[in-house]
């Protein structure tokens, strides 16, 4: 029989407490504060009589930029992905040191991007206040609120996504110190994505079935967790073209890797409800390839047209 929810925390408890372990033991201190090149700063106007913001300010490529703010976006949301996690996961022992522990983890992203943005003068700081505001007051909900093993998923994607997304918006930018600071953001993502990883493969020998639905349920209705900023679609096609993050990348260094540490297609020990899942991931995930081919296609004949 499915395990009920208070069973499935209780149960996961001991593997959450032997990864908050593991990941204490990899996790590696550091600063934000060291990563921002401070001696580039500019007094701004207002207040203290400063120089204005002008685009001409920073060398960065438009699309290094648009991919920062929505990085930076998505990580201001920290309050909001707090309380579902925390009221998911509850705030006592194995489970709540986590939550806090991750969060005082991610709460340094925002940080570091915020402090590099506005040192360098990289985007209008009041436009990206504005943008802050409107952001934070939408929050953010989980889509699966109720459901531990959907959370576990969704979160074990998202990060490796998040960790991509970070690495590849670094290279994008051509600055050292931008590249050295995403990397490093990054090394954290990939740190809280093997947690989760190790989490829900755990869960699938305990329920195989509920843990093959979730993780079909959560890839066939993936999105990220910034996907509610103003006019995210539009900046999210000019990353893809930019080849920062596209379909390509989501199906084949997210996804694919993902299912592959949990061995789904391999897996056993499925039957009723998960073997039926399973093969409604098997089929998304080989409509996902047709569409990644198509729009590479596309991509690949826009650069051929603009380059004419």
């Amino acid at each position: 029989m499915p395990l009920d929810q208070t069973s499935l925390l209780i149960e996961l408890e001991p593997v959450v407490a032997t990864n908050l372990d593991r990941h204490l033991s990899l996790a590696k201190e550091w600063f934000p504060h060291e990563y921002v090149p401070w001696s580039e700063g500019r007094t701004f106007d207002g207040l203290l009589g400063g120089e204005p913001y002008q685009p001409t300010d920073s060398t960065l490529p438009d699309v290094a930029r648009t991919a920062l703010i929505v990085n930076l976006l998505t990580e201001d949301n920290l309050p909001s992905y707090h309380h579902e996690i925390a009221t998911l996961f509850g705030r006592d022992g194995a489970w709540g040191t986590w939550v806090h522990r991750w969060t005082a983890e991610e709460g340094r992203h925002g940080i570091a991007l915020r402090d590099y943005l506005t040192v360098t003068r990289a985007v209008d700081p009041v436009e990206l206040e504005r943008a802050r505001m409107t952001h934070m007051q939408a929050g953010y909900t989980n889509g699966h609120p109720d459901e531990i093993l959907h959370s576990i998923a969704y979160v074990a994607f998202q990060e490796l996504a998040t960790r991509i997304s970070h690495r590849n918006t670094g290279k994008a930018t051509g600055d050292p110190i931008a590249e050295q600071l995403l990397a490093r953001v990054a090394a954290d993502e990939n740190l809280h994505m093997v947690f989760y990883r190790n989490l829900l493969a755990a869960a699938f020998d305990l329920d195989p079935n509920h843990a093959m639905r979730a993780v079909t349920d959560v890839v066939a209705a993936f999105q990220m967790p910034g996907a509610n900023i103003e006019g995210f679609g539009r900046k999210a096609l000019s990353i893809a073209l930019a080849g920062i993050y596209d379909l390509r990348q989501h199906r084949d260094e997210v996804l694919q890797p993902v299912l592959r540490q949990w061995n789904v297609f391999g897996r056993g020990d499925l039957d009723g409800d998960g073997e039926k899942a399973r093969d409604e991931l098997a089929a998304h995930m080989e409509e996902l390839e047709q569409q990644a081919a198509r729009f590479e296609e596309k991509r690949e004949a826009r650069r051929v047209r603009l380059n004419r």
